[in-house]
This record gives structure tokens, sequence and C-alpha cells, in this order.
């Protein structure tokens, strides 16, 4: 998808309605910025739900690996992984990157943009997004979904030129997750299925999913690759201490995210 130079709606047009404006909640794991998104009102159209094609193969399933047990009191232990754990920092964003997120540089600058498949989720990432002084633009896609991108900042240049390997991203060599990464991640791409809890990866970040599962694996979060074909590119999050474990690292719900798009903590 193209997107403009500037990210913003051309001159005399009405920036499209979005969502409700969030309520002033604050709490530990939903701290706001003075910087706030638009006031919105509820969007007339929906926007449409993921296009899975029923040509595609699927893809190898990486299988769920059980950690064993003393992982799993160790990652009890790692309350510092909590996304309440810590004021937010730029570094937090790799988050967005191990997902759908894409980082392009310029100079001595970058820029990250995502696409995402719900108005809430602009409204989320727009206030994290200020909480770590970046400032984000937003604008509606063709199909119906919204593309958020930051401005040029040279701050977040060493972020983009580590998960540069030539025209590819991939993640650096060390990268790890807590929970201010999962919850960018989860805002910008994540969802609830029957079965268990998706973390979506990029369309084109086939590279990116051993790494990113070993990450998933080192804070007890195993969790199944699905390809194209099985509703992926994804990570299938399965089993009640998992899921437990994913709501405990990601923390509260922001005010703008539907209840069922968020994984409960019981």
């Amino acid at each position: 998808m193209s997107l403009s130079d500037t990210g913003d709606p051309p001159v005399g047009d009405e920036p499209p309605v979005l969502f409700p404006a969030p309520t002033d909640r604050v709490g530990p794991a939903d701290r706001r910025s003075a910087t706030t998104p638009p006031a919105d009102r509820r969007s007339a159209t929906t926007p449409p739900a993921d296009r899975r094609s029923a040509t595609t193969p699927p893809a190898a399933r990486r299988p769920a690996t059980t950690p064993p047990a003393d992982a799993e009191a160790a990652a009890r232990q790692l309350t510092f992984f909590a996304a309440e754990a810590a004021d937010p920092s730029v570094a937090d964003l790799a988050g967005l990157l191990a997902g759908p997120a894409e980082a392009v540089r310029m100079g001595g600058t970058a820029r990250l943009s995502v696409v995402v498949d719900a108005a809430w989720r602009v409204h989320v990432l727009v206030v994290e997004l200020a909480q770590r002084g970046v400032a984000a633009t937003w604008q509606a896609t063709a199909d119906g979904r919204h593309a958020v991108r930051t401005s040029y900042a040279r701050t977040l240049e060493p972020l983009a030129a580590a998960w540069s390997r030539g025209p590819d991203k991939r993640p650096p060599a060390g990268f790890h997750l807590n929970g201010r990464r999962l919850r960018l991640w989860l805002a910008s791409a994540g969802a609830a299925e029957a079965s268990g809890f998706l973390l979506r990866l990029g369309v084109a970040d086939e590279a990116c999913g051993e790494p990113v599962g070993r990450a998933l694996d080192a804070i007890g979060l195993s969790g199944a690759l699905l390809g194209p074909g099985e509703g992926g590119p994804a990570y299938l999050i399965t089993g009640r201490r998992r899921l437990v474990r994913l709501a405990e690292l990601v923390g509260d719900p922001p005010t703008a995210a539907p209840a069922s798009a968020w994984p409960p903590r019981t």
C-alpha cells in the first residue's frame, strides 16, 4: 500500500470519523499522554474482516513447545517483564516490528508504519506513541482499514537500523519481548480466537517467524506458527496458563479496546 508523503488527509477534507473518543480512565497499564487522538465518531462503515485466500497452501505449522517446569516458575517471578513495570520507551516499539509494522529510513531519521483493521487500534497506538514522544498520523486505506505512521524522527533511526537486513525486516540478535512490547504488538495485530489468541506477523515477514517465536518461548508464551492457509502468518497462543500469562504481561485493556479484543486475566 502506498502512503502519502504527509500522512494527512487532503487540504479541505474533513478527516474521516473513527470511534468514540476514550474516556479519561487512567491506570498503571494505561497512562494517558497530554497529546490525545482526535475526537471521533463511530464510522458508518465497519472495516471488513481479514480476507483469507482459499487457494493459499498452508505453511508448515510450528508446534507449540511446552517449557520446562522451572521455566514456568521463573516466568512467574520475572514481574519486571509486565507492561506496568517500567516507564514507556522508544525501545518498546520493537513490539510493533515483531508484528506487521514496517520501518523506513531516510538520512539519519526513520519512521514506522502499520496498517490496522479496526479504529480502536488507531486510538490506542496514537496514545502509546505519544507517551514515547513520537508523533503519529493516520489515514483510511482503500480497503477500509487504517494506516498509522509516525513522523520521521532521529530517535527511531537506531531501532529501524537494528531491524534492517538490506531491504528485509528481521529481529536483531538478542531480540526479546516484554510486557510493553507485547502490549503494542497486541494493540496493532492481536486477535482473540475460539482456540486461543493470535499475534499476527507481517504478510512478507517469513524471516521473522523463528526469531520472534524464540522470544515468545523465552517468556513462557510458546505458540504455534500458522501459515497463510491457517489464518496466519501469526502465532497462536493456546492453553489456560499461557493465556493468563499473556494477560498478566500486557496489563489491563486500554479504554478504547473492546473487552473481547483483549486477553482476560482469568
